[in-house]
């Protein structure tokens, strides 16, 4: 059986608005990411795309969604742990235009190698003994979104340091 609507206190269906801010309340949307969220209830009330862009616009005309903020709350929650590609998929898959992404690509630059170092320190925090386990880190930290480039120099501080301890 499907699921019946949220109601309100007076048993009438959730409007698209309430809807939306509850979605707002639990952490930042981008406006592309309510639609997409909300289309499907708007369809089921019998509105059409163009009730739900209004009750956007107004949403936004009183800075309840900020494309800005979006950005500032990924970065806040995802950059520590995760390289410049994979925070800049988020942003895009998140539908934020491309100055925002753009902006947030050029902050995230000037940070890359001292957060890879980061993760790889809580992650590993010793220089791998052998190839496989190299291959194996580096790995790790593609997958996390790092440039090559980035690791590179993570790998190479972590050999230097372990050779100078054996000196």
């Amino acid at each position: 059986p499907r699921e019946q609507a949220p109601r309100g206190a007076a048993g009438r269906p959730v409007s698209l608005k309430a809807r939306a801010l509850r979605y707002l309340a639990a952490r930042e949307h981008s406006r592309a990411e309510l639609q997409a969220k909300l289309t499907p209830f708007a369809r089921e009330a019998g509105q059409d795309a163009q009730a739900l862009g209004k009750v956007l616009d107004e949403l936004t005309a009183k800075g309840f969604i900020s494309e800005a903020r979006v950005a500032e709350s990924l970065l806040h929650r995802r950059a520590g742990r995760l390289g410049n590609a994979r925070v800049l998929q988020e942003l895009r898959a998140k539908g934020l235009p491309d100055d925002i992404v753009q902006d947030a690509a050029e902050r995230l630059r000037a940070t890359e190698d001292e957060r890879a170092r980061a993760v790889w320190a809580r992650k590993f925090g010793a220089a791998p003994a052998d190839a496989a386990e190299r291959a194996r880190q580096m790995r790790f930290m593609a997958g996390r979104g790092f440039s090559g480039a980035s690791i590179q120099r993570v790998m190479r501080a972590a050999a230097d340091a372990a050779r100078d301890e054996a000196d």
